[in-house]
């Protein structure tokens, strides 16, 4: 079981509310009997598959929303697996961070040098959609986690520890991301240092099926939660779960 099952388990399990494990496998087979005051935890496309059982549309991905474009500190713009390419082919131009647009990860997102780098593209289709951004170089890495809008933990993810995060540029890029009305009830942002010393926004992550670096059980369970309520349209937290 993955950390996160378990931080959840655990969490469910001292609010004293039922749980039941269960295979990716069941799910899909309709072997499950769902509702929406069953909270289902797991992988994305186990989430997503249970909603789409329910009836409820997939959350759009949203990794950098435009109310956060102020902390980015550096170019981004959309592209596709043959522009890469193209790109790549042409000895003179400079190396690029790229990631898949949306939920279909068909690799992983990685800067991209040379020629050689297009190996990791195999499993892509010339016309996947791509998130490309200027290359820069990180000197460390912290996820917050956001539960109805209060943060309820920061965790070190990557990097050099001892850097720490600007947390009044964090307060003031969650309060804009608040008041834009495109946060949601529970979600996570990843903030880093670059090596020019300001924090900027790596991502945003929604509040299913997030790693958990190590959040204490109680706010992983509240957040994960949260979010579930809001995309069953649930006003209570779900009295079981899956």
């Amino acid at each position: 079981m993955e950390p996160e099952m378990r931080l959840l388990l655990e969490g469910l399990r001292a609010k004293g509310i039922p749980t039941e494990c269960f295979t990716a496998k069941r799910l899909e087979r309709r072997q499950l009997p769902l509702t929406s005051d069953t909270l289902v935890a797991g992988y994305v496309p186990t989430v997503l598959g249970a909603l789409k059982q329910l009836g409820i549309e997939p959350p759009p991905t949203n990794d950098y929303p435009p109310s956060l474009t102020p902390f980015l500190h550096r170019r981004l713009w959309m592209s596709t697996v043959r522009q890469l390419t193209s790109h790549l082919h042409d000895v003179a131009s400079p190396p690029v961070f790229a990631k898949p647009q949306g939920r279909r990860k068909r690799f992983t997102g990685q800067v991209f040098q040379s020629a050689s780098d297009l190996l990791f593209l195999e499993r892509a289709s010339q016309g996947t959609p791509l998130i490309c951004s200027e290359v820069v170089r990180w000197l460390s890495e912290y996820r917050v986690f956001i539960v109805h809008g209060r943060p309820v933990g920061t965790r070190h993810y990557a990097g050099d520890v001892t850097v720490p995060l600007d947390e009044a540029r964090v307060h003031e890029a969650l309060r804009l991301l608040e008041s834009s009305g495109e946060a949601t009830a529970g979600y996570s942002v990843d903030f880093g240092v670059l090596s020019t010393g300001e924090t900027a926004l790596v991502e945003w992550n929604d509040g299913f099926s997030l790693g958990a670096y190590g959040l204490e059980p109680e706010h992983y369970t509240a957040l994960t939660v949260a979010r579930w309520c809001e995309l069953t349209g649930l006003a209570q937290p779900p009295p079981r779960s899956t």
